[in-house]
């Protein structure tokens, strides 16, 4: 970075007014005309997820003859009444057969029946079908005869014209979003084209010298693009039409050349470069519109500050912060009532439910908060747990069922509070099998298992405390733990509180993960390297997150090589929350050493250093121990090619 450039940075500008949500969509909508953008024809294969622009009025009857529902015979009512097995009624025959498609030709007479096919143009004289199954055919030298055994009444078996739809009939209203459903009531009318309202195009754009395209190779401090992936979908979704713009590094000239194409659609939406950093170009480019230009840059939200929301000429422009979560929600803030308004969209309405927070859970004052949370079942009650991944996350929405909305007033929601959480879908299907506890490759290929047998799975990630918390509340089916007594060496049976029971899993290698090459740790034993990385105040750490049995392992660790140490190594604050998370760590250099099991260590081609075996077993609440779902996991770890492709993982049963 040239001397420029850190001065710059040094001096950058912060927020330049910060507001309140209700207050950024106001300053947005006043400038805005939030009306459908026109109309235009398209063909029928064309329609779906379309809104028609005007009614629908049938031009023709559906179905447009009276139509014979069954296959039999066309009479008259009359000729059957009184008609038994014992007593049947007789009558000729006509001399045609109906078939679908064919018009009759010989009127039924009283005395007559004409044998007629589903679907087939009810005769003239006719007012009723008797079923074939009814009849006997009853044939001479000189007649064939019909003999009824069961009588039916006038209009039996017939479909009359109009019935379905009449001539002159509203089908579909204006506003109508047009599934299969309505598509297929158009055709049934003979309509091969229908009025519609144009779809908003957006130009979808993302900055960054960083962003690199899905498919590109990776380099280091690549990061691939992926809400330009989501922000399209999510267009689409809500009836618009994307325009990819592509990825645009930090140029300004180029970036300016883009929003100016961008504005050739209806609205442009670019991520990142929102917060006015040496870097963030976005926010310099949209800066130079008018008419009125930015109406609010940083919104106090929780993720997604950082927002900055301009019109032009009518058009609306948004930055979205480059975090996907935070992408996300200020563009269904923010964006999506725009496009669904342009598109003639309804406003959607998300569906709400009840449950209870199981944890404790901080918020910032002055922001009104969106926390992203999964719905697990609790007897009859549902507990949401917060998806702690942070704004950065790709996944964490994905992985949720829901949100829970903070207003900026509140600071902290106890354990146990009743909260009211919006599904991100219409419906909520809950889980069939549910594991909390603490993460392993080898539980992430169970579960692939289980959901091939097709069991609906859930896993939250939280650690072996957590996940033995969550059991005794009665809120998974399985808690993957590993613990250690530290009196007596035994393995997790230790720690299962009332109520639980274990099912044995499988055991693993636990050791120090570094770098190969790295001579602070090779041919050392693992005491000897933790010691030898603690005496170099260079040599950083990654740990794990409380609560993990691994954090336990670790902290017994530095206690026996440094009883007396007056502060931890260096990186002992930082904690991964996973195996992969610190071997990402170390193999990225952003740490020197770590503890992890072998099967990551080789993923991420690191050298390992044998700490220990540990027992990776599944605590289960004995209520849920019977059934269906636990019984299928119990008896899937005793398959013998389970068992073979978890020892290929790595893993010793």
């Amino acid at each position: 970075m040239s001397l420029h450039n850190l001065d710059e940075a040094a001096r950058q500008q912060q927020f330049l007014d910060v507001i309140d949500r209700d207050e950024a969509r106001a300053r947005f909508h006043a400038h805005l005309t939030l009306q459908p953008l026109g109309t235009e024809t398209v063909t029928l294969s064309g329609s779906l997820n379309r809104v028609l622009s005007d009614e629908i009025r049938a031009t023709v009857d559906v179905p447009g003859f009276d139509r014979a529902n069954v296959d039999g015979f066309a009479v008259q009512a009359a000729d059957t009444f009184g008609a038994s097995e014992d007593a049947p009624r007789s009558v000729s025959l006509n001399d045609e057969v109906i078939t679908p498609g064919v018009q009759a030709g010989i009127v039924v007479q009283p005395g007559t029946a004409t044998p007629i096919a589903t679907g087939a143009v009810v005769p003239r004289g006719a007012d009723a079908i008797v079923m074939i199954e009814h009849t006997d055919v009853v044939a001479d030298a000189a007649d064939r005869r019909l003999e009824i055994n069961r009588a039916v009444a006038a209009g039996g078996h017939i479909t009359f014209a109009g019935t379905d739809i009449a001539k002159g009939e509203t089908v579909l209203r204006r506003g109508a979003l047009l599934t299969s459903r309505e598509i297929g009531v158009l055709a049934a009318i003979g309509r091969d084209r229908v009025e519609v309202f144009r779809k908003p195009r957006v130009a979808v754009i993302s900055t960054g010298s960083e962003i690199i395209p899905p498919g590109a190779p990776s380099t280091p401090g690549a990061v691939y693009d992926s809400n330009a992936a989501i922000v399209s979908a999510a267009v689409e979704e809500l009836g618009g039409e994307p325009v990819p713009l592509g990825v645009i590094a930090d140029d300004e000239t180029k970036l300016r050349a883009a929003v100016q194409q961008g504005l050739d659609c209806d609205i442009v939406v670019l991520s990142g470069g929102t917060s006015k950093g040496a870097g963030d170009l976005s926010y310099r480019v949209v800066s130079e519109l008018s008419d009125p230009g930015i109406v609010a840059h940083g919104v106090a939200l929780k993720p997604g500050k950082p927002i900055c929301l301009a019109v032009t000429v009518g058009k609306p422009i948004v930055i979205l912060p480059g975090f996907p979560t935070s992408a996300i929600f200020t563009f269904h803030e923010f964006v999506a009532p725009v496009i669904r308004a342009l598109a003639a969209r309804k406003d959607a309405q998300a569906a709400t439910v009840t449950a209870t927070l199981p944890l404790r859970v901080n918020s910032e004052r002055g922001r009104t908060e969106y926390l992203l949370v999964s719905l697990v079942r609790r007897g009859d009650d549902l507990a949401a747990y917060p998806m702690g991944k942070g704004s950065g996350s790709v996944t964490t929405f994905s992985g949720a069922d829901g949100f829970l909305t903070i207003d900026s007033q509140t600071e902290i929601l106890d354990a146990d509070t009743r909260v009211e959480v919006k599904l991100l879908s219409r419906e909520l299907r809950p889980a069939d099998f549910v594991a909390i506890g603490s993460h392993c490759v080898g539980l992430d290929f169970l579960l692939s298992r289980m959901e091939e047998r097709g069991f609906a799975v859930k896993v939250l990630n939280v650690g072996s405390l957590g996940g033995l918390t969550a059991a005794a509340r009665g809120e998974c089916d399985i808690a993957g733990i590993h613990l250690m007594d530290a009196a007596t060496g035994a393995y997790n049976r230790p720690f299962l509180k009332p109520g639980l029971t274990l099912i044995e899993g499988y055991r693993r290698l636990q050791g120090i993960v570094y770098r190969r090459g790295d001579a602070r740790f090779e041919n050392k034993t693992a005491e000897q390297a933790v010691a030898a990385a603690c005496a170099d105040a260079a040599c950083a750490m990654v740990n794990r997150n409380t609560g993990s049995g691994t954090r336990i392992l670790i902290d017994q660790l530095l206690a026996k090589v440094h009883p007396d140490a007056e502060a931890p190594p260096a990186g002992y604050g930082i904690q991964a929350k996973s195996h992969n998370a610190v071997a990402a760590a170390v193999a990225r250099e952003s740490a020197d050493w770590g503890v992890a099991i072998e099967t990551v260590a080789s993923l991420y081609d690191l050298a390992f250093i044998p700490l220990q075996e540990e027992h990776y077993d599944f605590a289960v609440p004995e209520d849920r121990a019977q059934s269906a779902a636990v019984r299928a996991f119990r008896n899937l770890l005793q398959e013998a090619e389970v068992r073979d492709e978890l020892r290929a993982l790595g893993f010793q049963l």
